[in-house]
């Protein structure tokens, strides 16, 4: 008996090495050449170049932003757009980042939490994390109360959102759900 349930293990575990290569190949297929960290052979002064904007609609999704389903972050303009899996922009709104931001990039959805305290010491909901730089972890949330935060806060990755855009972001943003970070 131990035989063939050491046969399943394995076997499962194979399947979910592959399962998890196949995500990670289309997860980086889909990623924009502008988007793309620069490789080993490049020029150490290139930059990651900002994704075109829509001069008359500044709101608008911008091109190069990735397919598919996904949370696209502007670092440059504080905005979120929350795509669908056909392409299409279900939400955007302004956000407030913390002292610490991600990389152009892509990332996804590692973990959640409904309700927690914040680095800063303010009570936050509807978090969703897709990195961390240098320790400190980055993610969306919703501050529960209209307060600043505690003096001698840390550098945070928080990047805030009201209430009602931390809801759509909590019910849009589940668990691998890719987030591009652009500039």
């Amino acid at each position: 008996m131990s035989g063939t349930s050491s046969g399943i293990v394995a076997g499962l575990v194979a399947v979910s090495v592959g399962t998890v290569g196949l995500l990670a190949y289309q997860a980086d297929a889909t990623v924009p050449a502008s988007l793309r960290a620069p490789s080993a052979s490049a020029s150490p002064s290139a930059a990651v170049t900002k994704a075109p904007r829509d001069r008359r609609h500044p709101t608008a999704l911008p091109a190069g932003s990735g397919k598919g389903e996904r949370v696209v972050y502007s670092l440059d303009d504080d905005r979120v757009w929350l795509v669908n899996d056909h392409g299409r922009v279900t939400r955007t709104f302004g956000v407030r980042p913390g002292g610490v931001d991600p990389a152009p990039g892509s990332y996804w959805v590692t973990s959640r939490s409904s309700a927690i305290t914040g680095s800063d010491g303010l009570p936050v909901e509807h978090v969703v994390r897709f990195t961390q730089v240098d320790g400190v972890t980055v993610g969306f949330s919703a501050a529960t109360r209209n307060q600043a935060a505690e003096p001698g806060s840390p550098r945070t990755g928080a990047i805030r959102e009201t209430r009602p855009d931390g809801e759509a972001m909590w019910q849009f943003a589940t668990i691998g759900v890719p987030v591009v970070v652009i500039r």
